[in-house]
């Protein structure tokens, strides 16, 4: 199947922390694109999977995501899949819709590692920053060489969804308004 599964596939959401976002270009647009992804998984009742890089420092996972307390995953590897513990969670052979922070850095290095594992990762290209556009098309732009679908937040919603007639579809449709 060529289009997003959503019967086989997992939100990841990187790194999304309170010290790191007032650096990060487009923020607000990139949160609000990560918010929307999240909302439409629980809606679908998808599985997700929420890291922090080393969060003493940068902080927990921004309010506005709303991700109740004790649910992030903490890290120190840029590569999230060389934690043990998140290996674990991710676990399986389930695609995984990534968003996150930064695209050329800890997105970047964790989509490279899924990859090297055999799996299947789309990239929301609307939902990943960096410091810098330059950083965030870099990173795209290497993670699509090396196997990764690149995509939008529209493209995973409609995709999750597959027709008109899904049963979350009127619950969906204000995230895409």
């Amino acid at each position: 199947m060529l289009t997003i599964d959503p019967a086989r596939s997992d939100l990841l959401v990187i790194d999304f922390q309170e010290r790191l976002m007032p650096a990060i270009d487009q923020a607000g647009q990139r949160l609000d694109q990560a918010a929307r992804l999240i909302r439409a998984a629980e809606v679908l009742g998808l599985p997700r999977h929420v890291t922090e890089q080393n969060p003493a420092r940068l902080g927990g996972t921004v309010p506005m995501l709303e991700i109740p307390a004790g649910e992030a995953m903490a890290k120190m590897d840029f590569d999230a899949a060389r934690d043990p513990a998140i290996t674990a969670a991710l676990a399986g052979d389930r695609a995984l819709v990534v968003c996150g922070c930064e695209a050329h850095v800890c997105v970047l290095q964790t989509v490279l590692g899924l990859l090297a594992e055999g799996r299947q990762v789309y990239v929301v290209a609307d939902a990943v920053g960096s410091r810098t556009e330059a950083n965030r098309q870099a990173g795209l732009a290497r993670m699509a060489r090396h196997g990764a679908e690149i995509v939008t937040t529209e493209m995973v919603l409609f995709e999750w969804l597959g027709s008109a007639a899904h049963p979350a579809f009127k619950a969906l449709m204000p995230l895409i308004k």
